[in-house]
């Protein structure tokens, strides 16, 4: 799901305090980045040594030498501006190299740090997952990924101007479809991703009724006329999946890429509200008010609400494994990777911004390109992305969802000069 659910409590001083771990077999830092907000990036790079939870002569003594220090700042600047904790790990090629840290509260309760193996909610990082799969399916004949929609769903996507028989695959994943996003529904966001959450946390919602919320209402824009992110579009790739293998989407996650890839700390769930170990607690405010202050503990939920769109966990470990394999052909014959990262523009509003096939492209202040995602889910802000040719990657995840999002902490890492 995209920006827009819930938000969460002030980690206190004393549980900001830092860990840091740096594993590898070279003593530099990677470089490779992605960010969304760059301009804030030189002022906070100033700012972040006098201000905060440390002091000016503490944060010095902690960067001196580090070269990620001004990625550690950035982190440190997330947690001070209001999230309540977060977890940052990059990996140099092959996975060497490898630098990890926590800022910030995981319990805000008993005020238990994060850990740097936590478990979290990815959010919308689930359409990449679903998008490699697809596309595996095209490379072994099974589908072609310029079928139309009608073909797979048929009937489904109807009402109100919508229309399958005009729309591909390939809109669907790359959101170039039209399809109105049923997140967008007001009563959907009534009840679902406001405080109506509290309610509903445990309802069961099948993919169908997602769709059906969407066909009331009017199409975007006609298929291809333009870009626009839908969550409905990736609730219909989960299930032309599941009508093309005969098998759940979440099982041809897990076959196909969570076990070749060893991701063990990567799981696909259906409707299991509670959270594997280890996790931190995941807060929201529920509100866009930067004034508001109370927060609410909504780690457990039932992922149906995100189904295709949003359901997955994993970790930052994990997710650069899986971007790193992603982007380096480990996963994706070269021709569907090749309709991956053939992107898009996503609009005047944000230059230098590209989709693929469920993965961004971006690029940074100092010309360097990223390929990545971000995600948003209650109480959870991720993002994740690597180089093309993944010599270089980075995650992170804050346990709240308002506020700045990682954007600075990528600029940081990949355009350190």
């Amino acid at each position: 799901m995209p920006a827009s659910t819930a938000r969460a409590r002030h980690a206190s001083s004393a549980a900001r305090a830092r860990h840091a771990s740096s594993a590898a077999r070279a003593p530099h830092a990677s470089r490779a980045p992605r960010a969304t907000r760059t301009a804030a990036l030189a002022a906070l790079a100033a700012a972040v040594l006098t201000a905060g939870s440390l002091s000016t002569a503490q944060a010095r003594a902690r960067t001196a030498g580090d070269p990620h220090a001004r990625t550690r700042a950035a982190v440190d600047a997330l947690v001070r501006d209001g999230a309540p904790g977060a977890v940052a790990r990059a990996e140099g090629p092959g996975g060497s190299r490898v630098w990890t840290d926590t800022a910030g509260a995981g319990d805000l309760t008993t005020g238990r740090e994060r850990d740097a193996r936590d478990r979290f909610r990815i959010g919308s990082l689930t359409k990449t997952f679903v998008a490699t799969v697809l596309l595996q399916l095209e490379a072994e004949g099974r589908l072609s990924i310029d079928d139309r929609v009608e073909k797979w769903l048929p009937g489904v996507v109807r009402g109100h101007g919508h229309d399958g028989r005009k729309i591909t695959l390939r809109r669907l994943l790359q959101h170039t479809s039209g399809v109105y996003s049923y997140t967008k529904d007001p009563e959907f966001v009534r009840e679902r991703l406001g405080i109506g959450f509290l309610e509903h946390r445990y309802d069961s919602l099948p993919a169908r009724q997602l769709v059906e919320v969407a066909m009331g209402h009017a199409p975007d824009f006609e298929p291809g006329a333009r870009w626009q992110y839908s969550d409905t579009n990736y609730i219909l790739a989960g299930m032309v999946v599941e009508q093309a293998t005969g098998r759940p989407y979440e099982s041809e996650i897990e076959r196909r890429v969570i076990r070749p890839l060893t991701l063990r700390a990567t799981s696909v769930p259906h409707d299991e509200p509670r959270m594997p170990r280890p996790a931190s607690r995941a807060y929201s405010k529920f509100s866009t008010d930067p004034a508001a202050t109370k927060k609410y503990d909504v780690t457990e939920l039932n992922p149906t609400v995100a189904g295709a769109a949003g359901s997955m966990i994993s970790s930052t470990a994990d997710l650069i494994r899986f971007y790193r394999a992603l982007l380096t052909g480990t996963l994706l014959p070269e021709r569907q990777l090749k309709e991956m990262t053939t992107t898009v523009p996503v609009g005047d509003q944000f230059p230098g911004v590209g989709y693929g096939l469920g993965i961004f492209e971006q690029r940074l202040s100092c010309g360097r390109a990223l390929w990545s995602h971000t995600g948003e889910i209650y109480g959870s802000l991720t993002r994740a992305g690597t180089t093309r040719d993944g010599r270089q990657s980075l995650a992170v995840h804050l346990n709240g969802d308002w506020g700045r999002d990682a954007g600075a902490v990528f600029e940081a890492e990949f355009c350190p000069e």
